[in-house]
């Protein structure tokens, strides 16, 4: 038999108006009612398939060892695949969802696809009233047989790891002396965190142009958040080792009416 699951990490665009995430969570331990669900996210934006993707790649080196039930599928219905994808020695973990890119930059990370299968054996699915519902009718119940130990192989039929839809995850690039960039994400607290590596700017000292837009703002470099001043946004490394843009006890985004893919440009202010 194959690894037995004890965790499955569960990420949607649900939300909890409604009673998606509680039915999903039942299916699941219904059939393995030894695994744990971890609730991840299911705040995410509707059929944000690119914030769902972020927000996989940015938590997926905390999750703990097992399935990744991860749901953000705008395509539900039609002939896009569900798959289930294996990473790491030993199948560690499985990433179980749509191949829409969701899963792409969380795999990327994770070291790659060892294996992977489109989810084709109806053996492990539940009856679907219709067909608008895969987290309960598919990817739960997937998640769930892995856990008791359902072999990958057994789930559906083999597909190349490679022909797997690509995710989209921006670069910055360097350009005319400055960065080129983007917002990535925009936190509860209206911290804007930017697609740029500290090292990008770290020869710029401790003042910083931001231009987006059309308009322009100088920020300074801070440690922390206690280090801004009022009325002031600064540059912070975040908690994922990215630059963002912050306020203190304030939300930056909504001060220069930033959110993600607002582009924005780095410069150093005597350029």
């Amino acid at each position: 038999m194959a690894r037995r699951h004890e965790t499955v990490s569960f990420l949607s665009d649900y939300g909890t108006a409604d009673e998606f995430v509680g039915v999903v969570k039942s299916v699941v331990r219904s059939i393995a009612p030894q695994a744990l669900v971890i609730d991840v996210t299911h705040e995410l934006p509707p059929h944000d398939i690119r914030a769902g993707s972020l927000a996989l790649a940015r938590s997926v080196q905390y999750l703990a060892p097992g399935v990744v039930l991860a749901v953000v599928d705008p395509g539900v219905g039609t002939g896009r695949r569900a798959v289930a994808v294996e990473v790491g020695d030993g199948g560690e973990a499985v990433f179980v969802g749509p191949d829409n890119g969701l899963l792409a930059g969380a795999v990327a990370m994770t070291g790659g696809a060892t294996r992977a299968v489109e989810l084709t054996n109806r053996e492990y699915h539940l009856e679907a009233p219709g067909p608008t519902f895969a987290g309960r009718d598919v990817f739960g119940p997937v998640a769930a047989h892995l856990c008791n130990g359902v072999e990958l192989a057994d789930l559906g039929q083999a597909v190349d790891p490679l022909g797997l839809m690509p995710g989209i995850l921006p670069l910055s690039r360097d350009e005319a002396g400055g960065v080129a960039a983007e917002v990535l994400w925009v936190d509860r607290y209206g911290n804007a965190q930017l697609n740029v590596d500290p090292a990008d700017i770290a020869p710029w000292g401790d003042r910083v142009v931001i231009r987006w837009g059309g308009q322009e703002r100088i920020a300074k470099r801070a440690v922390t958040y206690g280090d801004i001043g009022p009325g002031e946004v600064a540059l912070v490394v975040d908690s994922y080792g990215l630059v963002s843009i912050a306020a203190d006890r304030g939300s930056a985004a909504e001060q220069l009416k930033l959110q993600p893919a607002t582009a924005v440009r780095l410069e150093p202010p005597d350029r």
